[in-house]
């Protein structure tokens, strides 16, 4: 960010904070933001101190992008890694030991509970709970670490990151939140005092379904050096095209973001009465709203509902003009799922995951209502 920006930090919007984060000082006759930088090495003669001596451990490109989403957090240590699942497994994997005790929702993301397995076979104990009342809070006694996503995937729930995280540390637990879903300007864990913020930038941060990244943010530089070794010894580092374009994406992040809850909200109204299991934090009569409205800035653009079975989704999608069906949510072309062709997840048969795009409001709630009225 430019001095200027800097200056304005506590005064300029999102839209503002996101087309400017992370960009170098200007320069005369240099890009606003540089093209992204391919080395595998760089000229490293005498002492190797220097900022950038090997491929692995450290690029330009990522530093840029590290500092601007370092500055959408609110202030913190970044590393980026080549996916989400990377930068989820960077956590916890480099955190447990033979002993610890690591909390988990059981109704996360279904990649970071197969992580159960190979953290057991580390001789870690997991504990796993529900997302939805805070029911984590009962498994807390001896934990060195607790995971939380919020709201879940792909049920929508809710947790009270704050609560949580006041409970955990006063027994000796880090906290650790997947904010995947809302993004850092829909929800900051690090400000309702977590020690990681965890992401898939794959999702709606980088926001157009053309390259899978991640990140890890903290405020402990203690905690951000343990990270930062795990990507160097495992490899698991962001290729410096992924990051280039995840850092130009940002510029349009608050406008993707708003349009998207705007939509997701039109079309959870639209849905009402229509089907069953509605779920969107954004509603006020959602189980989740209470909560999500305290800690949240928007609701994400994920709404989820159930249809009467398999044959039924599988007409809805089918039957979709607008939607594509794909596993992915967050991007500015919205898309759907069955959610249990998969297997992993705990839903009915006929439960739908819908992330909603940037679309014109009416044409996407109007394709949504004629592929309902060919299902139901």
């Amino acid at each position: 960010m430019g001095r200027g920006l800097e200056e304005a930090r506590v005064t300029i919007g999102d839209g503002t904070l996101a087309v400017g984060a992370g960009r170098p000082e200007a320069e005369n006759f240099a890009p606003g933001l540089p093209g992204p930088v391919f080395a595998a090495h760089y000229h490293l003669a005498g002492e190797t101190g220097g900022p950038y001596t090997y491929g692995r451990d450290s690029n330009p490109t990522w530093t840029l992008l590290e500092r601007a989403i370092s500055e959408l957090e609110g202030g913190a240590e970044v590393v980026s890694f080549s996916s989400g699942m990377a930068a989820v497994a960077a956590v916890l994997l480099s955190q447990a030991r033979a002993g610890d005790v690591v909390v988990l929702p059981n109704d996360c993301y279904m990649a970071t509970r197969e992580l159960k397995e190979r953290l057991e076979s580390y001789g870690a104990v997991v504990r796993m709970a529900p997302t939805g009342g805070d029911a984590q809070i009962a498994l807390l006694d001896g934990a060195r670490l607790v995971w939380l996503e919020t709201p879940s995937n792909p049920r929508l729930d809710v947790c009270d990151i704050a609560r949580i995280t006041e409970a955990a540390h006063a027994a000796g637990a880090l906290v650790a939140v997947d904010n995947t879903l809302a993004t850092p300007l829909g929800q900051r864990p690090l400000e309702l005092g977590a020690d990681f913020s965890v992401a898939s930038d794959t999702k709606a941060l980088s926001g157009h379904g053309d390259l899978l990244l991640g990140h890890v943010a903290t405020r402990n530089p203690e905690l951000a050096e343990g990270v930062r070794l795990w990507r160097k010894t495992v490899g698991a580092i962001p290729g410096p095209m992924e990051a280039w374009l995840a850092h130009r994406s940002l510029a349009t992040l608050e406008l993707r973001l708003e349009r998207q809850a705007a939509n997701a909200m039109a079309l959870a109204e639209a849905l009402r009465g229509r089907v069953d299991g509605l779920r969107y934090p954004g509603l006020p009569d959602d189980p989740s709203h209470e909560v999500a409205a305290r800690q949240m800035r928007r609701f994400g653009c994920v709404v989820s509902f159930t249809l009467p079975g398999e044959a039924a989704a599988e007409r809805f999608l089918g039957s979709l003009r607008l939607v594509m069906q794909a596993t992915s949510f967050g991007s500015v072309h919205s898309s759907a799922e069955r959610r249990g062709r998969w297997g992993g997840d705990a839903v009915e048969p006929g439960f739908v995951r819908f992330s909603v795009g940037v679309e014109n409001t009416e044409d996407l709630v109007a394709d949504v209502l004629q592929a309902l009225e060919k299902t139901v």
